[in-house]
């Protein structure tokens, strides 16, 4: 198995911060999760969560990273590469951020920063597993040059499997 370099874990935009959680996004990272619409997760479990995210880090030198805007410095969502349904030679690119930044452009701007890292550590190829109902999501992962791989349906529904070469 090819080494990989770690994965930078501060990266900023020209709009965006993304940086290592913090146990203070917790409460926050709560909301985000609620807006699912499946429940809402105690802020312990989150801080549980993160810290076990933190941990998978440094095993990995790979992460979703908190998405906070530069200028207002509020925490909109996170960012980052998962091993999810891939490999960790060649993980996936997840992103989630809440409802009310849609539409402005976050998205892609965070996920071109998480590519140029992914890019950095050597990697040859990312993955990216979007529910095929999820046509914002599909656009973003269009605009940064991933193509459909396959569908495959699961019990939450379709999912389209996306990949893209790296340079």
């Amino acid at each position: 198995m090819p080494a990989y370099e770690t994965m930078p874990f501060h990266l900023e935009t020209e709009r965006l911060i993304l940086r290592p959680w913090a146990e203070s996004d917790a409460a926050e990272f709560c909301a985000l999760l609620s807006e699912r619409g499946d429940g809402t997760p105690t802020v312990e479990h989150i801080r549980t969560a993160i810290a076990k995210l933190l941990t998978e880090t440094a095993a990995t030198g790979i992460a979703t990273l908190p998405v906070q805007r530069r200028d207002e410095g509020d925490f909109i969502g996170y960012c980052g590469l998962v091993i999810g349904r891939a490999t960790m030679e060649e993980p996936e690119i997840a992103y989630e951020l809440f409802q009310s930044v849609h539409g402005r452009g976050y998205a892609t701007e965070a996920a071109r920063a998480v590519l140029d890292a992914a890019t950095a550590t050597g990697r040859k190829r990312l993955w990216s597993t979007v529910g095929t109902w999820n046509t914002p999501s599909l656009r973003v992962l269009e605009k940064l040059g991933f193509e459909r791989d396959r569908v495959s349906t699961e019990d939450s529904g379709e999912v389209a499997w996306l990949t893209r070469s790296l340079p």
